[in-house]
């Protein structure tokens, strides 16, 4: 439980130092820094344990998607820095998430991710594997 607590702990501050700066910048007009909660949420499906996170930068030109896929051990965050993205996930839906947003897949879960939009868009993704001997990613076959 500890380490699911560190582990989140950890995430959401990487997640949020990029725009930490912003924030405060906003915010010093109103009488100083104001730090805001992105993400707080306990590890699913991981076991209590965590050996490895990833974190990668995703960039994607207008009208790419990602395949359906999911990742084995694996409970994925993705913070969208700029533009638009639409997560869709099996059983949830889609849903747009736009910059500043942040969404969270657990670890089993299909989903893709697609950009829609005339413009690009970069988010950060961070990967908490309970497996690292899991494969990383499993692309599925989806009927078109």
């Amino acid at each position: 439980m500890l380490i699911r607590r560190n582990f989140l702990n950890v995430a959401v501050a990487a997640i949020a130092l990029p725009i930490m700066s912003r924030i405060c910048n906003a915010q010093a007009s109103q009488g100083g820094p104001q730090l805001t909660q992105l993400l707080k949420a306990d590890l699913e499906h991981q076991g209590g344990t965590v050996q490895e996170t990833i974190v990668n930068l995703l960039e994607m030109t207008p009208g790419i998607s990602a395949s359906w896929h999911m990742h084995p051990g694996a409970q994925e965050i993705i913070f969208v820095i700029d533009g638009n993205l639409v997560v869709e996930i099996e059983g949830a839906g889609s849903r747009e998430v736009t910059s500043g947003g942040i969404v969270l897949i657990s670890a089993e879960t299909p989903h893709l991710v697609r950009n829609d939009t005339q413009t690009s868009a970069r988010a950060l993704v961070t990967h908490s594997r309970a497996n690292k001997e899991k494969p990383f990613a499993m692309v599925l076959k989806r009927p078109a």
